[in-house]
């Protein structure tokens, strides 16, 4: 009989154990699942976070309680998962070797543009789509001669406004995205409101530009033009 009760309190315990052991595992899956679910959700809305964030939550879902997880979930990704991300989302050497290439001559095909960083065409490949998805690299385009496309009489225009408040500014942008000859638009301070880029033919065209087109505005309080008489430096790239 001593046997037996010593037979089973050990198959009882075996299997205590087991139920035990499968009841963590079950929690630890059922936090990987909502943790996962929660930074997907993010990840649409706004964080806008990598794929690798998904791995950094199966890593912490161990540690991280659902239930504080639940509570205040915005901060435990900032805590246990932003630290990591920093070091995913960082551009290395290479990124930005691809980057000021690309500033010099965006029109280096993939097999090009990997000689130059001395890497293969596929990672390449891969780091560029990666630096276009994440806004690395907004657009390519093509830079064309003012001089020679009779565009040449560059202005650059301080305009104040009578009054300003955020309708008025909201008014003000619109219009001036829509008209062609103002090529750069800055909302500036001190004495004046924008800064305006404009190219033109000549001063006759400026002056009917001014009267027929900036004159219209509404709420334009007054506008001090500044020429440029010769272009010493004109990059189009920024330095990284």
């Amino acid at each position: 009989v001593s046997k037996c009760k010593w037979f089973f309190s050990i198959i009882i315990s075996f299997l205590s154990f087991n139920v035990i052991s499968l009841v963590i595992y079950g929690c630890k899956v059922i936090n990987a699942r909502y943790i996962l679910q929660d930074v997907r959700e993010i990840k649409k809305k706004s964080l806008n976070l990598p794929i690798e964030t998904e791995k950094v939550c199966c890593q912490i879902a161990e540690k991280c309680p659902l239930a504080e997880w639940r509570s205040d979930r915005k901060t435990m990704i900032n805590v246990c998962v932003m630290d990591k991300l920093d070091k995913i989302e960082k551009l290395d050497k290479v990124d930005l070797q691809i980057l000021r290439t690309l500033q010099e001559n965006a029109r280096l095909t993939t097999k090009e543009l990997a000689s130059r960083v001395s890497l293969s065409s596929t990672p390449v490949f891969e780091r560029l789509k990666r630096l276009e998805r994440e806004g690395y690299i907004k657009k390519y385009v093509a830079v064309l001669d003012a001089e020679k496309l009779n565009q040449g009489f560059v202005v650059f225009c301080n305009v104040k406004m009578r009054r300003m408040n955020r309708a008025i500014a909201e008014e003000f942008t619109e219009r001036i995205k829509v008209i062609p000859e103002v090529t750069e638009c800055y909302n500036i301070s001190g004495s004046f409101d924008y800064l305006l880029k404009i190219h033109s033919p000549d001063m006759k065209y400026y002056q009917e530009f001014v009267l027929n087109v900036l004159g219209m505005l509404e709420h334009l309080g007054s506008l001090e033009s500044t020429f440029v008489m010769d272009v010493v430096k004109h990059d189009v790239g920024i330095n990284i």
